[in-house]
């Protein structure tokens, strides 16, 4: 025997509460498998999750549009700041600078290793180290390092700070979206699960595949189970063979 199945996916939501609307629309109150009041909820509830739906994708797509830019930038900035930490070991190891400048940047004086940047934090800690560390070591009389300069550094750290800065608001704005449609996502499930139950009280005097083919009509949604499915199947092939 088939089971009811309530929507699992927002586009199963919407297509249930339509179906019911329509019928809502169609079928005189008296003669309406379900309540008034719950008509009204499903009146209520329908512009809400249609919206909540629309602002999550339009949130999702924007996001998305702009991270392949965000890790464009964020390469770049990696770059610089990878390849200034390297001129500054080879004058270290060309003895054209002593290892104590090091220090400057927070680097350890007595290592020649360059810090990895593979992370968001780690290119805005060590961007923010190594700007202040040339223009600290500049003032000291150090004569700054060019190729890349410092300015070309940070113009490109700049760049990553607010693309940043900018994608941590469209996730924030996808997260807000997100809990939006959870709330709105569970109210539409208890509705429907109401107005369900409440379309098979209405027809449960009559046969089980009576009640499920009117219930049907008004958008529950009835499937078999895989053995039942196999079942059926079979049968289907001993007919034929016959």
């Amino acid at each position: 025997m088939p089971y009811r199945r309530l929507p699992n996916t927002d586009q199963a939501r919407m297509r249930a509460i339509e179906t019911a609307l329509e019928k809502g629309k169609r079928v005189p109150y008296n003669d309406l498998a379900f309540s008034y009041l719950s008509l009204e909820k499903l009146q209520s509830i329908y512009p809400r999750l249609s919206g909540a739906i629309r602002q999550l994708n339009n949130a999702k797509q924007n996001q998305f549009d702009k991270s392949r830019e965000y890790g464009e930038i964020f390469k770049k900035a990696k770059l610089y700041l990878t390849h200034f930490a390297q001129v500054l070991t080879f004058a270290v190891i060309r003895e054209e600078m002593k290892p104590e400048v090091r220090a400057f940047y927070g680097l350890e004086v007595d290592s020649q290793r360059i810090p990895a940047m593979n992370l968001e934090k780690d290119v805005l800690e060590w961007g923010e180290r190594i700007i202040n560390g040339e223009h600290q070591r500049c003032m000291k009389g150090g004569s700054p390092i060019y190729s890349p300069s410092i300015a070309l550094v940070k113009v490109h750290f700049d760049f990553f700070v607010e693309a940043y800065r900018n994608q941590k608001m469209l996730q924030n704005i996808t997260n807000r979206a997100s809990e939006q449609m959870i709330q709105v996502r569970d109210e539409a499930d208890a509705l429907i699960q109401l107005v369900w139950n409440e379309i098979e009280q209405k027809f449960s005097t009559l046969s089980e595949d009576i009640k499920r083919e009117k219930a049907a009509d008004y958008g529950v949604t009835y499937v078999y189970r895989p053995s039942e499915l196999k079942k059926i199947e079979a049968e289907k092939l001993q007919a034929n063979l016959f």
